[in-house]
């Protein structure tokens, strides 16, 4: 399937799902919420099209999701050593490596969020100090081919609280935990964290009365 056509397809999957959802949750009469549960069906399929997968699992997850649908919110933590390196964990899940980070829980603020993942993928405390970006997931990190929903994605640079080595794997979802050049970086999970979001980092490292950038 042509990416832009991919891309096109997702895009509508994403919409239809979250329009069928808002009319479960605000719609009480009975023949229109029929409609919107058979819309939920359609999604299922258009992403089981795209991803060549059975429509079942696509459904199941899109009927857990209830209440008004917004997008959701992943968090990501940037620290640089004095050397200008940045420290980035392998993901258990693909082997590409990554800014810590994940989604914030209910009852979570995004910079206890940041600090929490950072301590449970990369084994260190740190301060989520400074906000650099929140920038919409489909836009700059591939997410119009990929995924069932629509992510924003907030990135701090964090200052480090202690002197212990980094360790990965205390959570389960990391093999690996290294600090790296900027120029000479591992194979990214692009969407998570892609080179360029990593640059931005560093130049508000380097100066932090830069104002936040927000698409």
């Amino acid at each position: 399937m042509a990416q832009d056509v991919a891309g096109r397809l997702h895009e509508m999957a994403i919409e239809l799902g979250a329009m069928a959802q808002n009319g479960l949750h605000y719609s009480t009469d009975k023949y229109e919420l029929d409609r919107y549960r058979r819309i939920q069906e359609l999604t299922a399929e258009l992403y089981a099209m795209i991803a060549r997968a059975d429509p079942e699992q696509f459904h199941r997850a899109i009927v857990a999701e209830v209440g008004h649908a917004t997008p959701k919110l992943d968090c990501r933590g940037a620290l640089f050593d004095e050397a200008g390196r940045v420290l980035l964990v392998r993901e258990k899940v693909d082997g590409r490596w990554t800014l810590p980070g994940g989604w914030i829980d209910a009852l979570d603020t995004p910079r206890h969020a940041t600090e929490r993942e950072f301590a449970e993928e990369a084994g260190l405390r740190v301060r989520a100090e400074h906000l650099a970006a929140i920038f919409d997931g489909t836009l700059h990190n591939g997410h119009m081919v990929r995924g069932m929903w629509h992510i924003y994605k907030m990135f701090f640079v964090c200052d480090r609280l202690d002197d212990a080595e980094p360790q990965a794997g205390l959570d389960g979802e990391t093999t690996g935990v290294g600090f790296f050049a900027l120029d000479d970086l591992p194979e990214l999970s692009d969407r998570r964290t892609n080179a360029a979001e990593l640059a931005l980092l560093a130049r508000h490292h380097a100066d932090r009365t830069l104002q936040p950038e927000v698409d």
